[in-house]
Formats: structure tokens, sequence, C-alpha cells
């Protein structure tokens, strides 16, 4: 009878060589799916009663998780672990579920854990662990939790990697990008981009061209100060450059994509000259393809994906460079042809229907305009002004003592205005009637004593006397300033002026009546010729824009003033109904009409006019 003893040390020995080879693949994996499951192998040895594991990872393109690993045999069918890896997706959390819907503790369970990575999920292990303990499973997520920091570092590495090549690829585009602006002129800087590339991308041969008149001529070849546009070598990069104009897209031969289109010429330039490899990019500047960049290898590895997307990168950051330089080294008219061009490529070709679209409206507008006709109105800064204006002055020098009205203020005919100091007017008065009194009784003295020269002379006297007299009364009667008529004040406030001194004539006040107005229109020097008397109109005052007013023109004046750089003539009309509210000294627009024009007449006679006076001034 053989003993257990010998078979179990046989099972152990198997383990151990199991597991030896396990960590010797996980030290030095031949590839990632070497490495996931010599991974899987290692953590189901150290667990106990695991009877199967599976390893997911993912997502892909679509979003899902596909099977990475599986433990102990890899064409074992795991689909029944499917579940339980669903249920651990999900939560994203360590999961514990019975294997067959009763207690874990019992009948065995599927132990799952998420691999997760800086919130990014990126699988999950699965473990069919045969009956065990609370404990053993609690110790078997433990396990999973420190294992899968593997995973997880192999992950970062791996996000690492992509990091440090897309910085590389960014740091030889930047490179290309400085080498084309230090150089000014168009030839050497492309020349120096192609003999850069061809060196750090191990390329025998990189070209340039740009687009003109709808193909592509080759601008510089590496390593190559001048060639023959005409030779055979020039003609067959330029097809292949031409397909990718005309395609707008990258190109590689041998083609990556079975389903990429446009390889013809590619083809043809490889069986030329004996490359491997070709690799060509559009160089883009605001979504139109100025220019095409040409890589070939004649040895070595095709273009793998990071080099092509590098291509790519580089034509998108040189596209705007080289626009620039081409658009630097054009004249005056090639310019206005390249403008007119690419206009009418816009109008009338297969692409840019919202371009197409406003060209469209434009047009029926312009044809719209040009046949229908609409009431030109010449249009004007206005103010409003009395019709009658009087003036308020003082009449004579002397001190204002007190105002009771300021501009802005409705008055009645004979209101008190403002009334002036008559303290010195008074005391004048009394001096010349003591004067006349004197001289009435040296009159009668001389008439009592018949003396005919003394009666003469006194007689003077008293008559000067008086009419100092009638003078002095009549400034005591001129001190108060009377309102002449209904009115608003314009102008004047004295309020602030109480006790100064004023000179005769200076004008105090100046009122206007409320039921007589006119407006002033100040017409530009260009639309006077357009203006005539009796023609009507509308005002809108600052005031009170919502209401309307009619006018009529009543007088052109032939005088001009300047004002903000411009001429102005003075145009004066009557308000037909002036609404309640006009005060004098409103502004606001009026608008005169002229007549009949055409809508396209209305809106370009100002340029149209300017444009004659210009070139009138530079003729000859």
């Amino acid at each position: 009878m053989v003993t257990s003893a010998p078979i179990y040390s046989l099972v152990n020995e198997s383990r151990t060589r199991a597991e030896s080879a396990a960590w010797a693949r996980f030290s030095s994996p031949q590839d990632s799916g070497e490495f996931w499951a010599s991974w899987l192998a290692i953590l189901c040895s150290q667990i106990e009663h695991v009877s199967g594991a599976l390893l997911v990872l993912g997502p892909d393109h679509e979003g899902s998780f596909a099977a990475a690993a599986v433990w102990p045999d890899a064409t074992r069918n795991m689909q029944y672990l499917g579940p339980a890896t669903e249920r651990t997706l999900k939560e994203r959390s360590g999961v514990v579920v019975p294997a067959d819907g009763v207690s874990a503790t019992t009948r065995g369970a599927y132990v799952g854990y998420p691999i997760e990575v800086s919130g990014i999920l990126h699988g999950a292990v699965v473990l069919d662990i045969a009956s065990s303990p609370e404990q053993e499973l609690q110790r078997a997520l433990r396990l999973l939790h420190w294992a899968s920091a593997w995973l997880m570092d192999r992950f970062r590495q791996q996000a690492l990697a992509v990091q440090e090549n897309r910085l590389a690829r960014l740091s030889l585009a930047s490179d290309l990008a400085a080498t084309a602006v230090q150089l000014r002129s168009l030839g050497q800087s492309a020349l120096a981009v192609v003999n850069e590339l061809a060196t750090r991308l191990y390329c025998h041969r990189v070209s340039i061209g740009f687009e003109k008149s709808g193909t592509i001529e080759v601008q510089s070849i590496s390593h190559t100060a001048k060639f023959d546009r005409k030779t055979n070598l020039v003609r067959l990069i330029t097809d292949a450059m031409d397909e990718v104009l005309d395609l707008d897209i990258a190109i590689t031969y041998p083609p990556r994509d079975n389903d990429q289109l446009g390889v013809v010429a590619h083809a043809e330039l490889a069986a030329e000259v004996k490359d491997i490899a070709i690799c060509s990019t559009p160089l883009v500047d605001g979504g139109h393809v100025i220019g095409v960049l040409t890589l070939e290898r004649t040895g070595g590895e095709p273009f793998n994906v990071e080099e092509i997307e590098l291509c790519k990168t580089v034509g998108l950051l040189l596209g705007p460079i080289f626009a620039l330089k081409l658009d630097s080294e054009r004249s005056e008219w090639q310019r206005l042809r390249a403008a007119y061009g690419e206009g009418i490529r816009i109008l009338f070709g297969p692409r840019h229907p919202g371009a197409k679209l406003v060209a469209l409206l434009a047009g029926s507008l312009i044809v719209f305009c040009s046949l229908v006709t609409s009431q030109y109105r010449v249009s004007a800064k206005t103010v409003i002004e009395g019709a009658v204006q009087r003036a308020a002055v003082a009449p004579f020098d002397g001190y204002i003592a007190e105002s009771l009205v300021r501009a802005g203020d409705t008055v009645k005919k004979g209101q008190l205005l403002c009334r002036l100091d008559d303290g010195d007017l008074k005391l004048e008065r009394v001096k010349w009637a003591s004067e006349r009194e004197q001289s009435e009784r040296r009159y009668r003295q001389a008439l009592a004593a018949h003396d005919l020269a003394a009666m003469a002379m006194t007689d003077a006297q008293i008559r000067q006397s008086q009419a100092q007299l009638t003078l002095a009364d009549d400034k005591l009667a001129r001190t108060k300033l009377l309102a002449p008529f209904d009115g608003v004040v314009v102008t004047g406030d004295l309020s602030q002026m109480l006790g100064t001194p004023v000179e005769q004539g200076k004008v105090l006040f100046e009122i206007a009546p409320l039921d007589a107005y006119r407006v002033i229109l100040n017409v530009d020097e260009r639309d006077i010729s357009e203006i005539q008397v009796g023609q009507q109109g509308d005002l809108a005052l600052s005031g009170i824009p919502y209401e309307l007013m009619h006018f009529a023109v009543k007088q052109v004046t032939p005088v001009s003033t300047s004002k903000d750089g411009s001429n102005y003539f003075r145009v004066e009309a009557q308000i037909e109904k002036p609404s309640n509210r006009l005060q004098p000294g409103m502004e606001g627009v009026g608008k005169i009409s002229v007549g009949e024009r055409r809508l396209i007449w209305i809106w370009t006679h100002r340029l149209v006019d300017w444009l004659r006076l210009w070139t009138w001034k530079w003729m000859p």
C-alpha cells in the first residue's frame, strides 16, 4: 500500500517548479501576455484552494474588456466567472460572490478585485476558490490587493512610456518649428527642416513641396542644394505629393489600412527608387492644404504609428509657419490673384456651402436694392429755438439786489425777473430835489428884487435840477426788470451773483415765447444741394423721442459753419403742430424728405461721391 506522504511531496515539488518557472517568466517577460499569465500564476500559487482564475483587461475602443490571462489552463472555458467579473467592474471594489447561491463559507466563492490606476479602470481579476472559511476569503482579498500593485506599476510604466514618446514627438516638432522660424527665406527654412527630419527620423530622403495653381511644386529635397525639376525623381515625388493634395489626408506606403486609397503614385515612387516605406503628410494652414511633406526610407523598418502621428503633427505645426513665409515672398499682384482664386474656389467649388449661401443672399439683396425705390431723407442735427427771443439787459451800471427766476422758469408778462440795488439812486434823487428847492428859493428872491439876470440864471438851474430828478426817477423805475411777454427763460441765472456789479447793456436774461418755435437744422454740405424751401420732414427730439413732429423748410441760409471737422449750413423750418412738451433749446435729429431714390443709391451715394472726389484729386 502506497502512503500519501510521497504523493504530497511530489505535488509540492511540482508546485514549486511551476512557481519558480512563473517567477522566471514574470521577471523577464517576452511580451505583455507572458507578464499577465505569470503574474496570475504566482498569485494563484499564493492562495489556497484556487481552482481557476481569470484576468480581464481593457477597455478597448468599443469600451469592452477581454481576457488577458487564464489559470491554470489558457484554453479552459471561464465563462462561468463572467457574472462575478461584471459585478467587480461595475462596483469597482473587491467582491465575494457565492459559487452557487449558498453561503460563501460552505460551498466556495468567486473572489473579484478591480485593477484601477488614478481613477481609471483597467480591468479585474476573479478567482474561483473552493470551500474556505471567511478568514481565508478575506486573506485572498488582501493578497489580491497587494498583488494588484504589480499590475498598477505596469500600467503606470506604460503610461509613462506613452508620455515620454509624446514629449519626444513634441520636442522634435518644436525644434523643427524653431528651425523654420529662425531662417527668413522660405527656401532656406524648407531645406533646413527636411535635413533635420531626415537625420532625426533616419530617412534616406525627405522632400517638401508647396501648392501652386492646383498642383504641388517641389521646393526642397534633403541634402540637395540644387536639383532639376524635370528629372524623373522629382516628377515621381511631385505625383506622390499630388495624391496627398487631392485626397487631403496623410498617406503611408505600404498602406497600414486595407481601405486606404490613393497610393498608386506612392507605389510607383517606391518601386522606382527602391523605397521600403513612404510617409506623406499635408501641410495645413487654416484647414487648407498649402504643401506636402514626403519622407522616404530605403532601409530599416517601415514607419510605425508613432512616427506617422509625429509627421502629421509636424504638418499641422509647420503649415502656418510656411504659409506666412509664402505670403511674405509674394508680390502684391500674386496676393491679389491668390485672393481672387480663393474667392472663386469658395463660390464655385464643392465646399463652403455657407459662403455660397451668403453670396447668394448678398446678390439677391443687391438686385433687390437696385430695383426698389424708397423715400430718401437727409438727416441733420436739430435744435429748437423760439420764434422771437427777447433779452433783458442791465439799464445802467449797478449792483444786483435780488433775482427771482433762472433759466428754465416759465414767466408771465410783467412778472418781476430781478431787481437792481436802488440805494444810490434814491440818494441822488434826494440830492437833486434839494437842489431844485434851493434854486426855486433863489428865483423867488430875484423876482422880488426885480433882478432879471439872477432870475434867468436861477431858472436855468431849476430846469437842470428837474431834469436830473426826472432821470433819477426813470432809473428808479427801471431797477425792476419785468418779463416782456409770456414765455420761458432761456438763459440767465443770477442767484449766485447777488451783490455783484453789472455794466450797462449786459444781458441778464433771454426769454422766448411758449407758443412760437422754429427748427434749426445743421445740414452737412454734402447734402445741402438736395434741400429746397417747402420740403417736408419729421423731427424726433432727445427729450421726447417717441413723439414725431412734422415741419416744413422755410429758409436755407447760404452761410456755412465749421464744426467737428465738417461744414454745416443752417436751415430754418417751422413746426406745424408743436408738442405741448416742446421747450426752446431741445436737441434731436431731423429728417428732410427730398424725393424717391433707389435703395442702392441711398446706401452707397456717400461712398461713390467720396471716390469721385478722391479720383478727381489725383487725376492729372
